[in-house]
């Protein structure tokens, strides 16, 4: 990039959002790239997701030219541009600048009268606020540049499309019109962008308290930096407490809930939650969770599923983002006491595995006893779509998941906490605190991390020692998941 004392800052779409969001982190992102941190692992991911649905989308609007360059050579990208655009053919990537703007659209698609089209692709299942945002700095560098635009198209995926054989690309996105939406915030583009401008050439990076605008629309690169000061049991760890509320007592100077005033409004959880902080002990109520364990019956099922969910379906019978179960631990406990029967699966990715996954769980789960998840609600909604294309087996679900039992139903009720959940009444939060025991020293640590070290290893053509490792992996992750909810149980009967 140009050095800014002898030119003129030139925001992309991306920083220009980035401005939008945070003055500081548009000031760190020209300034003090150092402090940005590298994308991670996941992050990555989406932008992979991504890059393979707009090849999709390029496919609707064939004969295209895609500008191709350095995505920091301006100059050469801008050149591209120019002798493309007298073709009159569908670009990919175009590189338009226009004041202190810079901009490479997704699809700018020629129209009658010499106008164009402009169509911004999203991997998202509807249109958001940051897509309008998006598009009208899109559309008043074009017009700017000089060309004049028609409409302003939102692109994104239609979750319900269902996969039937190959991908109907038609059928798997929603083109919106959204020209409307930009026009009404066009008028703030050029402003913001002075602005932002203005802020770029400060001498040092402003100071900007943290507040709701550190997540909005997305959480912020620079937040483990601006977040340092806070102490691990600090306002925004409140369980279901608005973070505009946590906001103001951390700009007061209240940064631990321990000292959160009395005469602040907290619900009967997050009066617990700060009671447990300032006593440094649990908390307990040994009747609720008495008649809880009183639900269970025996032979007890401890059910968990680990699934991924992708913008183009991978499987016939399959809708974008729907939840696919790609393994399962079951541990069985036959009696009280009893040594666990574990049972597992894990797909080799070759074919839809919703029919595997109900049919081995019909024979595993018996018609009796039962169904233990931690967050059942996930496991059920899992299969209530799994079964959708399997008439055969939605008798045997209409009976199984009346049997299911939610082991999450008494930490989120507070009938047991300890400080060190941090306001968390997931799994990962809870096994430790209640028994001691974690998922230190595994390879795997959530699931999302399953979902995608799994998706690699299948469907990425990797060496068949890693995909046998990472197997391995995901196996030892998801019997801890089973096995730990066996663990609570038993830590929950000793209470």
């Amino acid at each position: 990039m140009p050095s800014l004392s002898k030119f003129k800052p030139v925001l992309s779409k991306s920083k220009y959002l980035n401005g939008l969001q945070c003055r500081k982190l548009i000031w760190v992102l020209y300034n003090d790239k150092a402090k940005v941190p590298p994308y991670d692992a996941s992050t990555q991911a989406i932008f992979d997701q991504g890059h393979e649905v707009g090849h999709l989308a390029k496919s609707l609007f064939p004969g295209g030219i895609e500008i191709e360059g350095k995505h920091w050579d301006y100059d050469g990208l801008l050149v591209k541009t120019r002798e493309a655009l007298a073709k009159r053919v569908p670009l990919y990537e175009a590189a338009v600048s226009f004041g202190n703007g810079f901009a490479r659209t997704d699809i700018l698609n020629p129209v009658e009268d010499g106008a164009w089209d402009l169509i911004e692709v999203k991997s998202s299942s509807d249109v958001k606020q940051v897509h309008i945002d998006d598009l009208a700095l899109q559309k008043y560098v074009v017009e700017g540049s000089g060309l004049r635009v028609r409409k302003c198209i939102l692109m994104h995926i239609n979750t319900d499309y269902v996969r039937r054989g190959e991908v109907e690309v038609k059928k798997l996105f929603t083109l919106a019109d959204v020209t409307d939406q930009v026009a009404s915030i066009s008028p703030c583009v050029e402003p913001n962008l002075a602005e932002l401008a203005k802020v770029i050439r400060q001498k040092q990076m402003p100071d900007i308290a943290i507040g709701p605008q550190c997540d909005d629309p997305y959480t912020c690169i620079l937040q483990e930096m601006c977040w340092a000061f806070l102490p691990e049991d600090n306002p925004l760890t409140l369980a279901g407490f608005k973070k505009e509320k946590a906001f103001e007592l951390i700009h007061q100077g209240i940064l631990k809930i321990a000292d959160v005033p009395e005469t602040t409004d907290l619900n009967g959880k997050q009066a617990i939650q700060r009671e447990a902080v300032r006593m440094g002990s649990r908390h307990i109520d040994p009747g609720t969770i008495r008649a809880f364990l009183e639900t269970l019956v025996y032979p007890v099922h401890y059910l968990d599923f680990e699934t991924f969910q992708t913008a183009i379906p991978l499987f016939d019978g399959v809708r974008p983002y729907q939840k696919v179960p790609f393994q399962f631990s079951l541990d069985i406990v036959s009696a009280s006491a009893a040594v666990p029967a574990h049972h597992s699966y894990l797909s080799e990715g070759r074919s839809n595995p919703n029919p595997e996954v109900l049919k081995l769980l019909k024979e595993k789960l018996g018609d009796s006893g039962s169904i233990v998840s931690y967050n059942a609600a996930f496991e059920k909604s899992v299969l209530n779509q799994a079964v959708e294309n399997y008439p055969e087996y939605q008798e045997w679900w209409a009976a199984a998941q009346t049997r299911f039992i939610d082991l999450l139903a008494p930490f989120r009720a507070f009938d047991f906490y300890h400080p060190q959940q941090a306001g968390s009444a997931s799994l990962k939060a809870v096994l430790p605190a209640l028994t001691g025991e974690g998922y230190e020293g595994l390879d795997i640590t959530d699931g999302e991390m399953a979902s995608r070290k799994y998706l690699r290893v299948t469907f990425g053509g990797v060496e068949e020692g890693e995909r046998a490792r990472v197997r391995k992996q995901l196996g030892e992750y998801c019997g801890l998941d089973t096995f730990g909810m066996i663990r609570i149980v038993e830590k929950l009967k000793e209470i």
